[in-house]
C-alpha cells in the first residue's frame, strides 16, 4: 500500500479510498476517448475532505483532478493521479424565495436543479444535451451550453457568486464580504497579478478587441479571457476566470446562479431548404426574430435517421444537399406565442424553401419533431463496427459563414473517408457538431485521425477565425491547438494564469495547457469487441448518461462502468489472459448489485439495457447444477411454488420466536420486517359483465396479506367485480409464471419457455384475444408485452385501473398524505402519467419521491444482496402523517415496506379502500 494512500485512509472512511482494479479502471473512463487509471480514486462529500485530499496530494507530489458525472467529452475528467470523486454531501441546492437565484453544489445534477426550479417558473441558463446526468460542477467548469443558452445565459454570464477552493485549501465565497476581504489581505499577490493582467490587455486594443471578437460566438477553448476585459476587480476576474477552468485553477465548491425564465408556451416547426447556403442565409434573418432554438441538421444527418419509427416521411425523399432547420419559439402566454410565431414564419418565407412551414403547438408533436435532432447522433453510434468510437466535435464561426464552414467541413469529411460523417448544432450561434466513428486500434486509423484534425483546425482558425472548443470544453483533446486558434500572446496569458493560480503544476495537469503537439493522440481508449453475450453492448459510447438511472449508483458499479469492466475481461479472454481480481470483483460488483431494472435503457442515447448484458453473463456463468435446478423449477413450478410458501410460513413462526430483526440477522438481511403472509387465491364471484381474463403473477400468489380478504388477487378480483367486470382466473395458475424470474437469473430458455405455456393458457382463456388480460405486477406485465409483441392484449394493471376503471368507479379521496412508487418496469412502459392520475384520484396528497427511481429490490436481488435495496431507497423520507404506500410489483412493496416501516401494497389497494369508502358514505 502506497503512502499516500494510507494517509488517505487517515482522513477518509476506508470505503470511500478506492483502489480497487475494478473501479480504478471504471473510473478511468468519462465520456471522451481517453483513458488515465487513476492510481487512486478519493469520495469526497464536503469542502474539508476536498482539502484533504488536495494536501495529501500534494504532499505526495501527485495530480488532482475533480470528477462530477464524468460526461466530459474531451478527457478533462480523467487522471493517472488522484481522483476525486465528488460525493452526495457535494449535491446541494438554495434556492432564493422568488426563485431569481440559485446556490448549487457542484455534485447535484442540472436536471435536478430545474426540477426544483419548475413550480417557479424559473430554470439555469445552461443547457447542455447531458443535462440529466452532467453535474454543476462540470457545467460551470466545462461552461458547457446547449441548444437554446447561447452566450446569453451560459454559467459565466448568468453567474451570480461563486465559493472556490484554490490549490492552497484556501477558499474564497465571492458573495460573502468577510470571505472576500479576507482573500485579499491572504492573497494580494494572486489579485495583483490577475489586475495586472487585465491591465496589460485593456491597454493592448487590438488584443482586447479580438478577445471580445472571440465571444461573441460561442468559445470554451483556452480560459475565459473575456474575464479580463468585462470585469476590473481582480475578484470578478478570479470568479468568471474558473468558468471554463476545467478543473485546472481550483475546486468550484458552490455557484451561485441567476436563474432564467422557463416558458411553458412552446412551439416548434420543422422546416426543410433546398441547401445549406439558403438554410443557413435563413438562420442569419431568424436571429434577429423571438426564436429560442434553431438546430441545422444536413442532409446526411436527415437520411441517417430516416428509417426511424415516427419520422416524417419527406425524410426519405429529399435531394442531396438538402438541409433542415428545427425551429423552436417560446412565450409566457398564448397570445404572444403566437405573435412570435407569425414573426417567424414571415422571416422564413423570405427563403427559399421545399414546402411552406407550420409550426406546431402539441407537445406530443413537438416531442416527434425533437426526436429527429435527438436521433441523429444515436444513429450514427448504433451503426458503427464493434471496437470503434463515435467522435463528436464542436465548433463554432460566426454565424454569416455557416454555411462556408460546413460545406468546408463535408469536403474534409470526403478527403479524410468519414464518409459516415454528419453535421447537426446549433445555428443560431454558429455552432455545429459533427459526428464520425473512428477506430483507435490501428495505427494507420490514429494516422489519419491526426490528419483530419490538423486539417479541421486550420481550416477553422485560418480561414473563418472560429471556435475549436464551442461548447465541450478544452480538455486534452484541443489542449495541443490552443495556442493555433488564440494565438501566441494570448496563449502566453493563459499560461500566467495557470501559473498564478496553480504555480505546482498539482490541478489537472496536461488538460487545457499542454504543450505536447501529440497530446491528443495519447491515452486513447481502447473499445474492445465485448457483445459476444449481447450484441448492443458494442454500441456502447460511455457518455454516462445513464448513471443517474442506477439503484446501485455509489454503491458498486454504473452501468457504463459494468460494460467498461466487461469489455475488460472480453479483451483479456480473447488475448488468453486471466481475468484476476477484476474478474473476482466483477462477480459481486459487476453482477450481484445490477438490479436488471433496464431503467438505463431509458437514458441511453443508442437504446443499450445493461441488465440485459447482465442477465446474459449470469446466464453463462451458470453452474450445470445451478441450470439442472432451474430447469427442474421451471418444469414443476407448481410444487416450487409451494414449497416457498412452505418456507415462508416456517419464516413467519421463526419470526414469533426470536423477532424479526434476530431473523434478518441471521438471514443475511433476506428475511424482511413486514414480510407478507402466505394466503390463498382469490375466487371471482360475479359471472355477469363485461369479460376480463386476471392472471394472478407468482409474487402476488407467493407473498400474501395479514388475512385472505387483503390478499392482492382477492383485491384485484373485487375491484373489478365493483367496475362491473366478470374476472375469469385461468385454469392451473398455480403452475404458471410469465419467465420473469427465470429470465433475471439469465436462463433464457427457461424463461421462454414459461412464456410459451402462460400465453397458451391465456389465449384459451381470452378466447383468442377477445377479452382484455389484467397482470397484477408490472415486471410480470412488461415480460408479457415483450415477449407477446401484441399477439395478445396484455394489460398492466396500472394501465388497465387507469384506462378501464376509474371511469366506472366511485372513490372517496384520503385526506393524509400518500407514498407512491412508480417502479421501473411500469417507468418502461411509460405508466408515470396513468399512475399520477390513479393516486390523484384516490388521495389529496399524493407523494411520489423525486430522488427514487428504481428501489433496487430486482426481483429477488432485494433477498440476497440485501444492501442493493437499501442503498437504492436512502433518500427516500416518508411525509408527515403517511401512513402507507403503494406500487403494483409486490417484491418492490417488500423492499419498500421494509425500509420506511410503512406498509407498501399495490395501486389496487388504495382503489379498493377508496371504493369501499366512497359506497360507505353513499349508504349513509
Amino acid at each position: 500500500m502506497s503512502a499516500l494512500i494510507d494517509a488517505l485512509r487517515q482522513r477518509l472512511p476506508a470505503d470511500r479510498v478506492i483502489i480497487d482494479e475494478l473501479r480504478r479502471l471504471a473510473y478511468g473512463t468519462d465520456g471522451s476517448f481517453y483513458r488515465l487509471i487513476p492510481e487512486v480514486v478519493a469520495v469526497a462529500n464536503d469542502e474539508a475532505e476536498v482539502r484533504d485530499v488536495i494536501d495529501l496530494a500534494r504532499r505526495h507530489g501527485r495530480p488532482v483532478t475533480f470528477r462530477a458525472a464524468g460526461t466530459s467529452l474531451c478527457g478533462q475528467a480523467v487522471t493517472d493521479g488522484v481522483l476525486v470523486l465528488l460525493g452526495e454531501g457535494l449535491a446541494t441546492c438554495r434556492i432564493a424565495p422568488d426563485g431569481a437565484t440559485v446556490s448549487v453544489g457542484p455534485a447535484i445534477v442540472g436536471a435536478e436543479v430545474n426540477r426544483r426550479l419548475a413550480p417557479l417558473g424559473r430554470k439555469i441558463g445552461p443547457d447542455p444535451a447531458s443535462i440529466n446526468a452532467a453535474k454543476i460542477g462540470g457545467i460551470a467548469a466545462n461552461n458547457s451550453s446547449g441548444m437554446c443558452c447561447g452566450t446569453a445565459q451560459n454559467s459565466y454570464r448568468t453567474l451570480a457568486s461563486l465559493r472556490v477552493m484554490l490549490a492552497d485549501g484556501t477558499v474564497l465565497d465571492t458573495a460573502d464580504a468577510a470571505s472576500v476581504a479576507a482573500f485579499r489581505a491572504h492573497h494580494a499577490s494572486l489579485l495583483d497579478g490577475l489586475a495586472r493582467l487585465a491591465d496589460a490587455v485593456r491597454g493592448d486594443v487590438a488584443l482586447a478587441e479580438r478577445i471580445r471578437t472571440k465571444y461573441k460566438i460561442k468559445n470554451t477553448t483556452g480560459y475565459s479571457l473575456n474575464a479580463l476585459v468585462d470585469f476590473t476587480d481582480p475578484i470578478d476576474i478570479l470568479a468568471h476566470l474558473m468558468i471554463g477552468s476545467e478543473g485546472t485553477l481550483g475546486f468550484i465548491a458552490e455557484v451561485t446562479y441567476h436563474t432564467v425564465p422557463e416558458y411553458a408556451h412552446k412551439a416548434s416547426a420543422l422546416v426543410f431548404f433546398p441547401d445549406m447556403e439558403s438554410a443557413c442565409r435563413a438562420v442569419v434573418g431568424l436571429k434577429q426574430q423571438p426564436v429560442d432554438a434553431v438546430e441545422l441538421l444536413d442532409r446526411a444527418s436527415l437520411r441517417a435517421v430516416a428509417d426511424k419509427p415516427g419520422m416524417p416521411p419527406l425524410l426519405k425523399t429529399l435531394a442531396d444537399g438538402a438541409t433542415a432547420l428545427l425551429i423552436e419559439t417560446r412565450a409566457p402566454d398564448a397570445p404572444q406565442l403566437a405573435a412570435r410565431i407569425a414573426a417567424v414564419l414571415a422571416e422564413l418565407n423570405r427563403h427559399p424553401l421545399i414546402e411552406a412551414p407550420a409550426f406546431t403547438t402539441d407537445p406530443t408533436e413537438i416531442e416527434r419533431l425533437w426526436n429527429v435532432r435527438k436521433g441523429t447522433f444515436p444513429a450514427v453510434g448504433a451503426v458503427r463496427k464493434p471496437g470503434t468510437t463515435v467522435i463528436i466535435e464542436d465548433v463554432a464561426v460566426a454565424v454569416p459563414m455557416l454555411a462556408a464552414a460546413c460545406l468546408d467541413l463535408q469536403k474534409l469529411f470526403a478527403k479524410h473517408g468519414y464518409f459516415e460523417a454528419i453535421i447537426f448544432g446549433h445555428a443560431l450561434e454558429g455552432n455545429v457538431h459533427f459526428v464520425f466513428t473512428q477506430d483507435f486500434g490501428i495505427e494507420s486509423e490514429v494516422a489519419r485521425y491526426a490528419a483530419f484534425m490538423d486539417d479541421v483546425c486550420a481550416m477553422l482558425v485560418e480561414k473563418y477565425d472560429g471556435s475549436l472548443k464551442a461548447e465541450h470544453g478544452t480538455g486534452r483533446n484541443m489542449a495541443p491547438f490552443v495556442e493555433l486558434e488564440w494565438g501566441t500572446q494570448a496563449y502566453g496569458l493563459m499560461k500566467e494564469i495557470k501559473q498564478l493560480f496553480d504555480p505546482e503544476g498539482l490541478l489537472n495537469p496536461g488538460v487545457i495547457i499542454n504543450d505536447d503537439p501529440a497530446a491528443h493522440l495519447k491515452h486513447l481508449k481502447p473499445m474492445p469487441a465485448a457483445g459476444q453475450l449481447y450484441a448492443p453492448v458494442d454500441r456502447c459510447i460511455e457518455c454516462g448518461f445513464c448513471e443517474p438511472q442506477c439503484p446501485s449508483h455509489g454503491l458498486t458499479l454504473l452501468p457504463r462502468q459494468r460494460i467498461v469492466g466487461w469489455r475488460e475481461l472480453s479483451r483479456r479472454d480473447a488475448a488468453g489472459e486471466a481475468p484476476g481480481q477484476l474478474g473476482e470483483d466483477y462477480l459481486y460488483m459487476g453482477l450481484d448489485t445490477c438490479a436488471t431494472c433496464g431503467l438505463c435503457a431509458t437514458a441511453c442515447p443508442v437504446g443499450i439495457e445493461t441488465g440485459a448484458l447482465t442477465r446474459a453473463v449470469r446466464g453463462e456463468q451458470l453452474s450445470g447444477v445451478a441450470r439442472s435446478l432451474g430447469s427442474l423449477a421451471a418444469k414443476h413450478f407448481g410444487a416450487t411454488q409451494a414449497l416457498a410458501r412452505t418456507a415462508l410460513k416456517a419464516g413467519h413462526l421463526a419470526e414469533a420466536v426470536i423477532g424479526p430483526k434476530a431473523l434478518s440477522r441471521l438471514t443475511g438481511g433476506a428475511w424482511k420486517e413486514g414480510m407478507p403472509r402466505p394466503q390463498p387465491l382469490g375466487r371471482a364471484t360475479r359471472s355477469q359483465g363485461d369479460k376480463v381474463v386476471y392472471f394472478p403473477t407468482c409474487a402476488g400468489r407467493m407473498f400474501g396479506a395479514d388475512t385472505p380478504e387483503h390478499a392482492l388477487s382477492a383485491t384485484v378480483i373485487r375491484v373489478l367485480e365493483c367496475a362491473g367486470y366478470a374476472p375469469v382466473v385461468p385454469e392451473g395458475v398455480d403452475a404458471l409464471c410469465c419467465g420473469q424470474s427465470f429470465a433475471s437469473k439469465g436462463m433464457a430458455a427457461e424463461a421462454d419457455a414459461k412464456s410459451a405455456q402462460l400465453e397458451a393458457v391465456l389465449r384459451k382463456a381470452s378466447d383468442n384475444g377477445k377479452y382484455p388480460i389484467v397482470l397484477d405486477a408490472s415486471a410480470c406485465s412488461l415480460r408479457m408485452k415483450t415477449y407477446l409483441t401484441e399477439r395478445l392484449p396484455v394489460f398492466d394493471l396500472v394501465e388497465f385501473a387507469h384506462d378501464a376503471l376509474l371511469p366506472r368507479l366511485m372513490l372517496q379521496k384520503k385526506s393524509d398524505p400518500v407514498l407512491i412508487h412508480l417502479n421501473c418496469s411500469a417507468r418502461r412502459m411509460g405508466f408515470e402519467g396513468k399512475f399520477k392520475q390513479l393516486a390523484a384520484a384516490c388521495a389529496e396528497q399524493p407523494v411520489l419521491p423525486p430522488e427514487v427511481k428504481c428501489c433496487g429490490f430486482g426481483g429477488d436481488r432485494g433477498f440476497v444482496v440485501p444492501e442493493l435495496n437499501a442503498h437504492a431507497l436512502r433518500k427516500l423520507e416518508v411525509p408527515a402523517g403517511c401512513c402507507g404506500g403503494y406500487s403494483s410489483n409486490q417484491t418492490c412493496e417488500i423492499g419498500l415496506t421494509n425500509a420506511t416501516g410503512l406498509p407498501y401494497r399495490s395501486i389496487v389497494h388504495l382503489l379498493d379502500e377508496c371504493s369501499a369508502e366512497a359506497a360507505r358514505i353513499a349508504t349513509c
